[in-house]
């Protein structure tokens, strides 16, 4: 009766699709604009230093990217077996699921806990020798990663929520961390209310107080209302079993993740030949496009765990609607995008107090790359597809060709010209060989699984 109870209660399998995509996605997404704007935030405070402290932040970057990359792809393993076995009315492979999870994400602090303490130095070192971008860069990535226990156990305990369909509450969670994250940074920069002045150390300080927030929050919602999920760690012992499944599709979006800090770490040596402004333009880039892309990725969380859950379920209706919809929906939020970067590229690098030199490098930037966000908005939802169905293989494929086979040497022959601007039609290039890949894997993906479920 009571297993009963939970598969009538579990409206992924029984809500209309796209009031269900709408419901699970919307407070995603709204908590990912959070999550974007106090990105923008952050930096725009920091621009408030000096142009070095925006350098310093914006190096960070590729370091940042791969913490995200263990703790999202190991999460994105986790919310897809988590959902296919409550589909599949599974629920002790499902409470394992989130034991083994929780324990991931533990070990995936002390590998950063490790890096913070011996490795941001030489990775500082490696991409420049100016003493003050350095002194800047180690402070903050220090602090980012010896206190990344907030970002993991925020991370695990969202996907938990998430899993089970419960997305209004991560709304809460990361919105709630961001907010004390924005509040937080010009206190601690500046030295306002009696704070001593820290800043770019400031900054950093403020980021991890808000995940640690978050993931107390996150903690105390799941222990309170997702009954769909028994957590129990007494007499725990990792299971290699269910860690082999969450692994199978979360380590190729661990890689896929990764390669983009490896791309990042590329395209700064690239521009930094030619000065640190144009770093530092990519890194105000990044920022910048993370307030279009951070919606998308709020959509595709609410969608793989539909897709997944459907899948198990055996619904293929279902399953397609809801990726024909996240789609569409995708490319509606980039052509916003688009449309924002061709109209104020101007006004948006002003938000970084963006210097002249700053202003003729990013305008022409972020015209160019813009081009090629509504491709992307399709192959993003491909990619969380192909994780949803356990072939994160494709995306990992499709990550690879993109931005090591094609951006970073399209970029560096661009580079060879002499002149910064052609550097960025690299973006454009790159995610049209992503849209024809991302093509090929759904017409194979369609014709082997989804057709014959």
């Amino acid at each position: 009766m009571e297993e009963t109870k939970k598969i009538q209660e579990n409206k992924m399998g029984v809500m209309p699709v796209n009031k269900l995509l709408l419901n699970m996605s919307l407070p995603m997404m709204i908590s990912m604009l959070v999550q974007a704007l106090y990105n923008i935030v952050d930096s725009i405070f920091v621009s408030r230093i000096n142009e070095s402290a925006l350098t310093a932040v914006s190096l960070a970057f590729p370091i940042q990217t791969l913490m995200i990359a263990l703790g999202g792809g190991t999460c994105v393993g986790v919310n897809a077996l988590l959902s296919k076995s409550l589909g599949e009315r599974n629920f002790e492979k499902a409470n394992k699921t989130a034991d083994n999870g929780v324990f991931l994400a533990v070990l995936n602090f002390g590998i950063f806990f490790l890096i913070g303490i011996f490795l941001t130095g030489p990775f500082y070192l490696s991409q420049t020798k100016d003493a003050q971008i350095y002194e800047y860069g180690k402070q903050y990535l220090t602090i980012v990663c010896c206190f990344s226990f907030g970002i993991y156990m925020q991370f695990i305990f969202e996907r938990l929520l998430q899993s089970t369909g419960k997305t209004f509450y991560t709304m809460i969670t990361q919105g709630v961390g961001a907010i004390i994250n924005i509040v937080l940074d010009p206190i601690f920069i500046f030295g306002y209310l009696g704070m001593p002045r820290m800043g770019v150390a400031g900054a950093a300080i403020a980021t991890v107080i808000g995940q640690i927030v978050a993931a107390i929050l996150a903690i105390i919602i799941n222990l309170k209302k997702n009954t769909e999920i028994q957590l129990s760690f007494r007499e725990f012992r990792p299971d290699s079993k269910i860690i082999g499944q969450i692994y199978q599709v979360g380590i190729p979006s661990i890689i896929m993740q990764s390669i983009g800090s490896i791309m990042t770490y590329g395209m700064n040596q690239i521009l930094l030949a030619f000065t640190a402004t144009a770093a530092t333009v990519f890194g105000v880039y990044f920022k910048l496009q993370s307030f279009i892309f951070m919606p998308i990725f709020g959509l595709n969380n609410g969608m793989v765990p539909i897709v997944a859950y459907n899948y198990g379920a055996g619904q293929k209706d279902r399953l397609m609607k809801t990726v024909k919809l996240s789609v569409v929906y995708a490319i509606a939020l980039m052509l916003i995008g688009v449309l924002v970067f061709q109209t104020f590229p101007d006004k948006l690098l002003l938000l970084f107090e963006a210097s002249e030199t700053m202003l003729e490098i990013g305008v022409p930037a972020l015209r160019i790359i813009s081009i090629h966000f509504l491709l992307a908005g399709f192959c993003i939802v491909m990619t969380s597809l192909f994780q949803a169905l356990g072939n994160g293989i494709y995306s990992m494929i499709i990550s690879i060709a993109r931005q090591l086979a094609v951006l970073l040497p399209a970029a560096y022959l661009l580079s060879l010209t002499g002149m910064v601007k052609n550097v960025w039609w690299a973006f454009p290039i790159a995610e049209s060989v992503s849209f024809a890949l991302s093509i090929f894997f759904f017409l194979r993906i369609y014709n082997k699984i989804i057709k014959h479920i």
